[in-house]
Formats: structure tokens, C-alpha cells, sequence
């Protein structure tokens, strides 16, 4: 049986060391020369076996028979986050290394991606990084077992504090992790190697761990199909020549091969004109032939396609493979609902991931998209104001919006390049859109207002009497009824006005001119400073209960109405 190397991948909360893990396994076997360069221009490392075998003795001393042809390592700099790299079925990493901070632990990130790991059924290890910063530590022997033992006591209580803390917080996942030297049933464990980039200790470890993992529990994935099968990375643009750069998981590619590549209501075909493909521990492609999963590589099309980032593709000989292959349709494994809110996203996998999230979080999607934020996407959100204004929301991950764009005052944009960041931001929008929703319900069924007479703005005595007023507190309209001070009706409010123009109402701060019939001003409000909303006892109750959503001075206008109130009638608003 025919294995094809394992997709790697490296993932974790920003700063915790996942490029600096990378380039660490990188530079292991990669010329100095090129090491300070790879992780800006590559998205893909391919470590033959024979490369493990020299950089990694622990693989011979423990006995390792190695089977595998090796390491395909992806990084995705610039475009979809590792843990959104999916192929039909699954995600494209067959294993991932979760990269923590031993001083940091668990952070949102890393939630995030535990999260995604789970629901993709990616199996992982924990590399346990920045153990050189345990205060006291030094590295004096290469095993991290045997360095573990030649540290001082105190150092060591310090290091047991810190591994025990994050095993306990990776416990609240479902998680039983155990460091890999204790660990006697790999399947029941989670493998946690404590390491350090920035010197080296417990990088051959890893290396170990995912040779040894691969070989026992993934060979049944790995076994070499007939088919070539693959994913879209990015679109890339070299001179006159547009490029698909992907990743290849299985099967033999070969030039002048027939291939179909999905899109959302179907797929493409066309024909292999060129193949690059990534050289072992380099970041430069040559042109060849043929390619064997797994690999980077780079392939020119014979036709100009509009191709999106993130779909799957297969060779083919005749069309019936391909309506198997894509007898759903890609966008079928993104389920929208009746209503909800909009997402746009760089990639497929981005959206997969981002649907799984927000799923999480119940949030409700409409529409889904892969590409830049567009006049179409606004347009739904501004057909939600109507429906569900906390659903006129636009998500964009790692996406941007296009120039011809406008985007109005009550539709949210949120974009962001982390997933987590993204849903935070939402959640907040959302609390804060709940709030000032209700508060409108609330204020359209009772209005609580208090306004201040401006005595040198009187226009006219009686019927009706015209004054100007300041909005003090919450929210003057026309039909409101006001008393004085002494719980004394006034009268209705019948016209405001501001700047000479009628409005139907005038909000705190506001300085108006109004209009109440059956008043004799000269009478009734010349001794009168406030007038306030005559409530009954159950709207007071209501705006009790509802508190959160009233603002200081109208709680305050709403306390001064109780006491009025109380002067007839002590158990008022009890």
C-alpha cells in the first residue's frame, strides 16, 4: 500500500510562537540563506523522510521505523488561516500542532481553534512553547525529559505550576493531556511537548511525535488514491501568467490532464497547461510533468476562469466521475437560514469555519459569499432594517470592502482578519442593538419626559398657549400629557416646533416651541420651572424593570415623577 506524505499544520493565539515553532522545524534542514525569507513567500514546506531521518535522531534512538515519504507543512501568510483549509469532506490538515505559551495558556485564539480542530475531527499535539522564559530555566541536556530533571527544584515547581494549569483549562475542553514521555495510550491522550523556538529544546520531540502519530493512526487517510484531488489556495499573478497556487492531497497530477474545479452552483472544467511544484526545503518551484500528492504546487489552467479561493478540484476522464464528485453542490455545505445576517469571507474553508462559529454563538446567517463586501451584500442588509434591524449586520473576515460601496448609518460592517475578533465584535453589536431596540419599544409605549419652560420665549398666552421648552430628560411628541410639580394636569401637547418647522419630536437637549390647548400660560405656568409625562403607576413599573436601557437623566426624571406622584397617593409606583 501506497502512502502520500501528512498536510501539517501549525496553528495558535497571535505571539504564542506559531511561525517561530515553523520556522524552527524549517530551519532544521533549510539553508540559513533562505530561512530568514521562507515564511513571508511560501505557504507550503515540503520535509522529505530522508531530511527527518538526518534532523531528527530521536526517530532511530527510539527505534521509529519511518514509512511515511515525509512532511508537507502548510502556512498560509497573507490569505485563510490554517484551521480553515479544507478539502470535500474534511479538513485538509490530516494533523496540527497547537502552538501555546506555557506563561500565557489558553487564550481566545486558542479556544478558537481548539474549537475548530474538534468540529473538523483534526487530530492534534501540543507544542508547549517558550519554556526558556520559566524563570530559572536553562537548557543543559537535548531531551526534554532528561533537561526536565537537571533543572533546580524551585524551577521545576515553577514549570509543574504552569503545565498543570493549562492541562486542568484544556480539561474544560474534553481534553486529557499528558506530556509525551508519560504517555503509554496515545488514543486516549493529548500530546503536550513543552519546547522552545528561540533555542531548539523539545523541536525534535515534535518531529517525533508527528512521525510516530502519523504512522499509527493515520495511515488508513493516507493511502494514495487513482484521482487527484486538491485544493485552491490563491489566485497568483506572475508577469502575463495567472497562477493556481493549491495544495494537492492525493492521487498523480500530470500536464494536459482534464480537471473540474468547484464553484458554488456547480463546477468548471478545463485543462493542466503547466505544473510547478514546491522544491523539498525551499521556497522555489520548478516545472515538471507530474506530481504525487501530497505537495505545493502552482498549476496554469488553458482557460481564463474566475476561480475562488478555497474550492476543491479533480482530474478527471469522464464527466460522470466529476457529477459524482460534486453531486452536491459546494454551497450546500454552507446551510443558510430564512433570515439572518450577512458573511463575506476570502475563502471557502474561511466560511466553513466562520458558519461553525457563529452556529456556536446562534447566530443566524442569510447569505454567505466568498470575495470583497458589494453593493448586492448591502442591499440585504438594508431589506434586514426591515425584518430584524439586529440582523442588518455585514461579517467580513479577511476581506475588504469595495470603493463603489456606500455603506448608510443604521448598517453595521464589522471586518477583521482574526475569526474570534470578529465574532466578539458581532456579539457586542448585537448586545448594544438589543438594548436600543428595546429601549424604542419601550419608549413608544410610554414616553417619560421631562421639560424645562423658557419664560423669555412666550409667543402666545392662550388657546392654545405657544412657549419655547428644553428637553431635559427622554423624549417630547406631539399628544403627550404633562403635569406640573404638584401632580396638576397641564394639558396635551398639540404641535411642536423647531426652526419654525413642525417636528413629531424633539429629543434631550433639544430646544423647541410648543403648543397646548385649554392653558392659560399667565395663569397656570408663569411660577413653573418643570413640567413633566403624566405616567400611571404601571408604565413607572415598566421603566422600573427596564432601567438598563434608560439613560441618568431619565431615571432621574422618572425618580422627581415618583415623588409628585407620591404627594396623593404614598404606595404610587410601589
Amino acid at each position: 500500500m501506497k502512502i502520500r506524505q501528512p498536510i501539517i499544520t501549525v496553528a495558535g493565539h497571535v505571539d504564542h510562537g506559531k511561525t517561530s515553532i515553523l520556522d524552527a522545524l524549517r530551519r532544521s534542514s533549510i539553508a540559513e540563506k533562505e530561512a530568514g525569507n521562507i515564511t513571508q513567500k511560501i505557504s507550503f514546506t515540503d520535509f522529505p523522510a530522508q531530511s527527518l531521518k538526518m534532523k531528527c535522531p530521536l526517530i532511530e534512538k527510539y527505534g521509529i521505523k519511518l514509512e511515511i515519504p515525509g512532511f508537507l507543512f502548510i502556512d498560509t501568510p497573507g490569505h485563510a488561516a490554517f484551521n480553515n483549509l479544507r478539502k470535500r469532506g474534511g479538513s485538509l490538515a490530516d494533523l496540527a500542532i497547537l502552538v501555546i505559551d506555557i506563561n500565557e495558556g489558553i487564550k481566545p485564539q486558542t479556544a478558537e481553534v481548539i474549537q475548530i480542530l474538534k468540529a473538523n475531527k483534526t487530530p492534534f499535539i501540543v507544542a508547549l512553547n517558550k519554556v526558556d522564559k520559566v524563570q530559572g530555566w536553562h537548557k543543559v541536556k537535548e531531551e526534554f525529559k532528561d533537561n526536565y530533571q537537571a533543572q533546580p527544584p524551585h524551577v521545576r515547581q515553577v514549570f509543574d505550576k504552569k503545565y498543570y494549569t493549562l492541562v486542568g483549562a484544556l480539561h474544560d475542553f474534553g481534553l486529557n493531556a499528558e506530556l509525551y514521555h508519560k504517555i503509554t495510550d496515545f488514543s486516549k491522550n493529548l500530546v503536550v511537548v513543552p519546547c522552545s523556538a528561540k533555542t531548539g529544546e523539545g523541536i525534535s520531540e515534535i518531529l517525533m511525535m508527528i512521525c510516530g502519530l502519523s504512522q499509527k493512526f493515520l495511515r488508513e487517510q493516507l493511502k494514495l488514491g487513482e484521482i487527484a484531488k486538491g485544493v485552491v489556495l490563491e489566485i497568483k499573478k506572475e508577469k502575463t501568467i495567472n497562477y493556481i497556487e493549491a495544495i494537492l492531497y492525493d492521487g498523480h497530477l500530470l500536464t494536459g490532464h482534464d480537471i473540474a474545479i468547484a464553484k458554488f452552483d456547480g463546477y468548471y472544467t478545463s485543462k493542466i497547461k503547466s505544473i510547478q511544484v514546491i522544491e523539498p526545503l525551499s521556497f522555489k518551484f520548478r516545472n515538471c510533468d507530474n506530481v504525487i500528492a501530497a505537495a505545493g504546487i502552482r498549476i496554469q489552467l488553458a482557460d481564463k476562469l474566475d476561480i475562488l479561493p478555497g474550492m476543491p478540484f479533480m482530474s478527471y476522464t469522464n464527466e460522470k466521475e466529476v457529477k459524482d464528485y460534486f453531486k452536491k453542490d459546494v454551497g450546500e455545505s454552507i446551510k443558510t437560514d430564512k433570515q439572518g445576517i450577512i458573511i463575506k469571507a476570502d475563502s471557502l474553508g474561511s466560511l466553513e469555519a466562520l458558519m461553525v462559529l457563529l452556529k456556536q454563538a446562534n447566530v443566524s446567517v442569510v447569505r454567505v459569499g466568498i470575495g470583497n463586501i458589494n453593493k448586492s451584500d448591502v442591499l440585504v442588509a438594508k431589506a434586514n432594517l426591515d425584518i430584524n434591524p439586529i440582523d442588518s449586520v455585514i461579517l467580513g473576515f479577511n476581506v475588504e470592502i469595495d470603493d463603489d460601496v456606500i455603506v448608510k448609518d443604521k448598517i453595521k460592517v464589522i471586518t477583521d482578519k482574526v475569526v474570534y475578533k470578529l465574532i466578539e465584535n458581532l456579539q457586542l453589536f448585537r448586545e448594544e442593538k438589543s438594548k436600543e431596540i428595546e429601549k424604542e419599544r419601550l419608549m413608544s409605549m410610554f414616553k417619560v419626559c421631562k421639560i424645562e419652560i423658557l419664560h423669555n420665549y412666550v409667543f402666545r398666552n392662550t388657546s392654545p398657549a405657544i412657549f419655547g421648552v428644553r428637553v431635559v430628560a427622554g423624549r417630547l411628541v406631539n399628544g403627550q400629557e404633562f403635569i406640573d410639580d404638584n401632580n396638576e394636569k397641564i394639558g396635551r401637547i398639540k404641535n411642536i416646533q423647531s426652526d419654525n418647522k413642525s417636528v413629531e419630536e424633539a429629543t434631550e437637549g433639544m430646544e423647541v416651541a410648543i403648543s397646548i390647548p385649554g392653558v392659560n400660560f399667565e395663569r397656570r405656568l408663569k411660577d413653573k420651572k418643570y413640567l413633566y409625562s403624566d405616567i400611571s403607576s404601571k408604565q413607572f413599573k415598566s421603566f422600573k424593570d427596564n432601567k438598563d436601557l434608560l439613560s441618568n437623566s431619565e431615571l432621574n426624571a422618572l425618580q422627581e415623577i415618583k415623588i409628585i406622584k407620591q404627594k396623593n397617593d404614598y404606595v404610587w409606583g410601589g
